[in-house]
């Protein structure tokens, strides 16, 4: 009863394809990391939002780590003592 159509999309297609050659724990394996680096990523992405939401209600600055231009690290000029105005 087929009329040679393929049921799937090409691009299933092309996936099976890509991990037909592969061994079961690759093909288990491979997904697995792909969702896991999705879901790392939308809970940090939570994770912001909320500090964000917290901080505006708050009023208190967004915690963010030094970077870039802004940490200088162990180029940083040195202070001296005294008071400077």
């Amino acid at each position: 009863m087929s009329a040679g159509v393929p049921l799937a999309s090409w691009k299933t297609q092309m996936f099976e394809s890509l991990l037909g050659f592969l061994p079961d724990w690759v093909e288990i394996t491979v997904p697995a990391l792909v969702v896991l680096g999705f879901l790392t990523a939308w809970a940090l992405k939570l994770k912001r939002g909320m500090a964000a939401r917290r901080a505006r209600r708050t009023g208190a600055p967004v915690p963010s780590g030094p970077s870039g231009a802004d940490f200088l690290g162990p180029y940083a000029p040195r202070r001296e003592g005294g008071d400077r105005v």
